[in-house]
């Protein structure tokens, strides 16, 4: 059954008005993995050994050409390569996207270009060809460095796999993330944060350290594993933080570590409720218009979205945000970043003033959970804490 894209007609209450578009930003999804991890929730399908490459870079091509009128005009900033395995492509698949993206829009110059990549896909022949493409930033899903970890965890590399494919990636890439889980199955505090300290040898430029959490439709929600309690793995994240601050990692996200002017630009978009179009099956995107914003989901599974491109219409789902839902759309993602936002941004990435909003930031800061002066708002220690709590507030069902 084909779902039609839903585009509702804005009314007085939805009305808004931008002065100015956000910054843009490309997402393109690489569906397939070697095997899924129990803990996965992400649109993420087994290869089984071949996958159809061309058909599939195709279908990107395409999608990203009728994606187009969307976004005429607008400078495009970051691209990253999500999925599943993105390492997966062969070069000449990166090559040949990276050459259309250039060709068909306007890649600001520096533009960070992120690719992830899974450990036991790595190929020094393969990263070379990634670095010649245009990818200039690499983001390893390492998780541990514990054999029997990475065993609880589903992964298909080992721990002196990860160490290996770190070493390629530094010969390959001057700025580099890794990945990393803590809480997980039977863990204690000394191997979480030996698996920290054993990163922070290689000198990344950037680590995310995730807590293993489980969610649903996962095998791992379906049937958990041994978990640390609430204490022991709120003991894990503090020591982290601690430890990576000690050498000189700035905490700027709610599980995002970087050195100096290396945070994560693609994200950084994400975060201060930036613009992005999302190519690929399953793919989100978040899209500004002078009137509207709108938000698009892509077929997810991959023989569909390719027939679905095939057809014109590799969209699924459209509907615009309206403008009760935007305060709290926008904190949703804002608030995650420990230093806040700079109070005009509100307004320039919502077209809503902070009066509208008064009540909530009133109640937020009261609670001890929000700061907030003329420049400035920020979660507060509290509300990084229980960031679900201080975004509850600002809910559009709740006003």
């Amino acid at each position: 059954m084909i779902i039609h894209p839903l585009q509702p007609v804005a009314t007085k209450s939805q009305a808004v008005h931008f002065r100015a578009l956000p910054p843009l930003s490309l997402y393109i999804h690489i569906p397939w993995c070697v095997r899924k991890c129990p803990y996965c929730d992400f649109n993420s399908h087994e290869a089984r050994g071949t996958f159809p490459e061309q058909e599939y870079v195709a279908a990107l091509v395409r999608d990203l050409e009728m994606a187009l009128p969307q976004i005429w005009g607008r400078k495009v900033h970051t691209v990253f390569f999500g999925g599943g395995t993105p390492s997966l492509l062969s070069g000449d698949a990166i090559t040949g996207i990276l050459r259309n993206v250039r060709m068909l829009l306007p890649l600001s110059g520096g533009a960070e270009i992120t690719l992830e990549a899974n450990p036991g896909t790595v190929e020094s022949g393969k990263f070379a060809a990634f670095r010649d493409a245009g990818v200039n930033r690499l983001s390893m899903g390492i998780q541990s460095f514990n054999d029997a970890h990475l065993r609880a965890l589903g992964r298909i590399h080992s721990a002196d796999e990860a160490r290996r494919a770190i070493e390629v990636a530094q010969r390959h890439f001057d700025n580099f993330n890794l990945d990393l889980m803590y809480a997980l199955p039977e863990q204690t505090l000394d191997e979480a944060l030996l698996d920290v300290r054993t990163a922070l040898s290689f000198a990344p430029d950037h680590l995310s350290c995730y807590h293993l959490t489980l969610e649903p439709n996962t095998l791992f929600h379906r049937d958990p594993p041994p978990l640390p309690d609430d204490d022991a793995s709120g003991e894990m994240q503090q020591h982290i933080e601690e430890l990576l601050a000690s050498h000189g990692y700035e905490h700027y996200e709610t599980s995002a570590f970087a050195q100096p002017n290396r945070a994560a630009r693609h994200n950084l978009n994400y975060w201060k409720f930036g613009d992005y179009l999302g190519i690929g099956a399953g793919a989100h995107s978040k899209l500004s218009f002078p009137d509207k914003i709108l938000r698009q989901v892509r077929y997810k599974q991959p023989q569909a979205y390719m027939q679905q491109v095939a057809k014109g219409a590799a969209i699924q789902t459209e509907i615009q945000v309206t403008r009760e839902e935007l305060a709290f759309e926008f904190m949703l993602n804002a608030l995650r970043l420990n230093a806040g936002f700079d109070a005009t941004l509100f307004a320039e990435r919502t077209s809503l003033s902070l009066l509208d909003i008064q009540r909530e930031l009133n109640e937020a800061q009261q609670r001890g959970l929000l700061y907030r002066d003329y420049q400035r708002i920020a979660p507060t220690p509290m509300g990084q804490r229980f960031l679900n709590d201080l975004l509850e507030i600002f809910l559009a069902d709740k006003k």
